[in-house]
């Protein structure tokens, strides 16, 4: 048995049989560091919060119950910090193609999108400081799509440049007006 699904006559002529892949393309392997730090900083704000109640609130006849939390809290964190950023990694793609952007996200819940060159009507870029510090950026392809754009975020910030010069290249020689 196969995996993939039948395709029944193709109104635009492609072929039969035709299947959805991966993006060919991985973000950066620093984006695995980035996501680590990026939610470190929110474990450690809440371990943070547990700790100061357990110090100073009154907590005499339910401490034990406090030390507990706080200890689920760090054995969840560790976890989360180990396991998320790199399955993210392995999971977030993108690609370019001749006709076509194509990005695959998420870590819970994949999500795979894919905006016609034709159809993008804006190309952007962003950097935050935690990014800055890592070397990358984030690249925003908005179509006319109710759907959203599309993000491909923990790009290299030297690759994210030359994506966001080479769209903006193909999508300013479109004679449409991309929706």
């Amino acid at each position: 048995m196969t995996d993939s699904l039948p395709v029944s006559a193709p109104p635009d002529g492609l072929a039969r049989g035709l299947r959805l892949r991966d993006p060919a393309n991985l973000v950066s392997s620093r984006a695995i560091s980035f996501w680590t730090v990026r939610a470190g900083i929110g474990w450690l704000a809440l371990g943070a919060l547990q700790v100061i109640i357990l110090i100073f609130a009154d907590t005499s006849s339910h401490r034990s119950v406090y030390e507990i939390v706080l200890a689920v809290t760090v054995l969840v964190a560790g976890v989360h910090l180990s396991v998320m950023p790199r399955w993210r990694y392995r999971v977030h793609r993108w690609e370019l193609t001749g006709t076509a952007c194509y990005a695959q996200s998420g870590w819970i819940t994949r999500q795979r999108r894919i905006a016609p060159l034709s159809r993008i009507q804006t190309v952007d870029s962003e950097r935050g400081p935690l990014e800055q510090l890592f070397s990358l950026a984030n690249v925003t392809v908005t179509t006319a799509s109710a759907a959203g754009p599309i993000k491909i975020r923990g790009l290299d910030a030297g690759v994210a440049d030359r994506l966001v010069d080479e769209l903006t290249t193909i999508t300013s020689a479109s004679t449409g007006d991309a929706t």
